[in-house]
């Protein structure tokens, strides 16, 4: 993601309330021992996968030295099942309960409930915390309540190119969606999957990729090629039909090859005689189309 040079945004000190300009030398925020079981987790945070293996890491640390940065929390709405709810630092919350404390420090501030997933987002932001589909999610979220993309972006501390496409990746579908959350697939394979539209064609270079490692570099190129393929939108212009493209028998040869084989093909002739081109991606993606044909024979 391509961060601005101002940091992040407004930071969390201009999204979270404190004592104004004018007030005389104003003491710092004071901080609270509160019962961990009193707070309800907030409702918009960002960040839906929590590491395991990290949360240990930080409850180990926390039995040894304690919580050294406050967590920060609201007054919960009246009715509410738990008297206060978390605005920023959920790891620590969690982590601290782990640890088997029965209270975490904590300033409590009034931040309005509209305000809750914009500082969520801007702390995990500026710890690298979110996954990008997790950010994807959370930009959708202040989209549908009234921001722009150029605004998401100013808040964040990002381009609204880099906001516009994590929204992007929500096009996908939720199976490829949780790769991209687990690491599997890496944001910049994801983008090529969204040069596909046929669900097959997807799910065969998201296998491809996995399978092969292929980099996000030889995945954009096979996407492009199945594209072409496929009579999917392609950003080059198709070239002008000639020869054997534009004898319909052939190009329904090449349509069915190039179905079977999942890759681009070519026919040229000349009179009776021509020549069959097929393209491939390296080493692995030659093996496979080799294999395919080969079977195809001793079938």
């Amino acid at each position: 993601m391509v961060m601005r040079r101002n940091a992040l945004g407004r930071g969390l000190d201009a999204l979270i309330p404190s004592a104004p300009a004018s007030a005389p030398a104003a003491a710092p925020r004071a901080t609270n021992e509160l019962p961990t079981h009193e707070i309800a987790p907030n409702p918009d945070q960002p960040r839906r996968r929590f590491d395991e293996s990290e949360l240990d890491r930080l409850a180990d640390s926390i039995r040894r030295y304690g919580v050294l940065q406050p967590i920060v929390v609201r007054h919960a709405a009246a009715g509410a099942s738990r008297p206060y709810e978390l605005v920023v630092g959920e790891r620590r919350w969690r982590a601290s309960q782990r640890a088997g404390r029965a209270t975490v420090p904590a300033v409590v501030q009034d931040v309005d409930p509209r305000a809750l997933l914009e500082v969520a987002l801007v702390e995990n932001v500026q710890r690298r915390d979110l996954n990008p589909i997790e950010l994807a999610q959370a930009f959708r979220g202040l989209v549908e309540a009234g921001r722009t993309q150029d605004e998401v972006g100013e808040r964040v501390g990002l381009d609204r190119s880099t906001v516009a496409n994590h929204l992007r990746l929500l096009e996908l579908p939720k199976e490829l969606q949780e790769d991209v959350e687990l690491g599997t697939l890496t944001m910049g394979h994801a983008k090529a999957l969204l040069q596909l539209q046929n669900p097959e064609r997807r799910r065969h270079l998201r296998e491809r990729i996995v399978a092969e490692a292929l980099s996000v570099r030889a995945a954009e190129a096979l996407a492009r090629a199945l594209a072409t393929t496929g009579g999917e939108r392609v950003t080059k212009p198709a070239a002008p039909a000639s020869g054997a493209a534009a004898d319909p028998n052939l190009r329904h040869l090449i349509g069915q090859l190039e179905a079977h084989l999942m890759t681009r093909v070519r026919i040229e002739s000349k009179g009776e005689r021509g020549k069959i081109e097929i393209d491939y991606f390296g080493p692995e993606d030659l093996d496979r189309l080799s294999r395919t044909i080969l079977e195809g024979r001793r079938a």
